[in-house]
């Protein structure tokens, strides 16, 4: 049986500097001065140097063993770069999915405090979403699946599609954290903080916890996933409007 430390996705730190190196109009991480490379052998190299700060900062952060799991924008980096330029049309797909069972159209039937909590913080971005994108959307109440307008669907899928690789990335990564596309296209134009659609994303979650505490296992999931969303945050800004 292999030890935790023989483990591919936790390798031995094997350098020792990490540095930014203008590649090619943009930015390649380095790693004692050799250009970092992705799973499938690319140059780990981003258009800005914001965001080529944000890898290097992961990367440096590193100890003993070089912990990917504890590297989101590193691994968001790799999927951008390896994997979204041959598949642009299912990786775009994948927002139509998403805005299918978006979180913010399922509203509780009751208590009636937590629905007005959720008409309150969740309706304006439904009424943002109609208004500024063209995604008309339909509430439900409780978790049974309602269906949502083809035009919706198809519409969600042409703004991914419209943006380059690393922003379509970031927001079908951003997407799957909040289990919301509205969020997740908020937070990618900037009139969102990423932490904040976080809280919203988990809003039924918070109120449980008001009523009956907090579970320690979940509140450690918890941190993981707040530290994904202030990554997604940091990955927009990087790269700029």
């Amino acid at each position: 049986m292999s030890k935790p430390s023989d483990r591919p996705d936790r390798p031995k730190r094997f350098y020792k500097a990490v540095s930014l190196l203008p590649d090619d109009g943009g930015f390649a991480v380095a790693l004692d001065g050799r250009v970092a490379k992705t799973p499938a052998g690319a140059k780990l190299a981003v258009p800005t140097e914001a965001l080529g700060d944000l890898l290097v900062s992961e990367w440096a952060a590193q100890t003993e063993h070089v912990e990917f799991p504890e590297m989101p924008a590193t691994r968001l980096a790799f999927t951008a770069i390896d994997r979204t330029p041959g598949a642009r049309d299912a990786v775009a797909a994948e927002m139509s999915k998403l805005i299918a069972a978006d979180a913010l159209c399922y509203f509780a039937d009751g208590p009636g405090s937590l629905i007005a909590r959720q008409e309150q913080l969740w309706g304006p971005w439904l009424a943002w979403a109609e208004r500024e994108l063209g995604l008309v959307l339909i509430r439900a109440k409780g978790v049974m699946h309602i269906a949502q307008p083809p035009e919706t669907l198809a519409r969600a899928k042409r703004l991914g599609a419209e943006l380059d690789d690393l922003r379509l990335s970031g927001l079908v990564y951003a997407g799957g954290l909040y289990g919301s596309a509205v969020l997740a296209l908020a937070v990618e134009r900037g009139v969102l903080g990423a932490e904040e659609a976080f809280d919203l994303s988990r809003l039924d979650e918070a109120f449980q916890e008001e009523q009956w505490g907090i579970d320690h296992e979940a509140a450690a999931r918890t941190a993981i996933l707040r530290r994904d969303a202030r990554m997604i945050g940091a990955w927009f800004k990087a790269l700029g409007d």
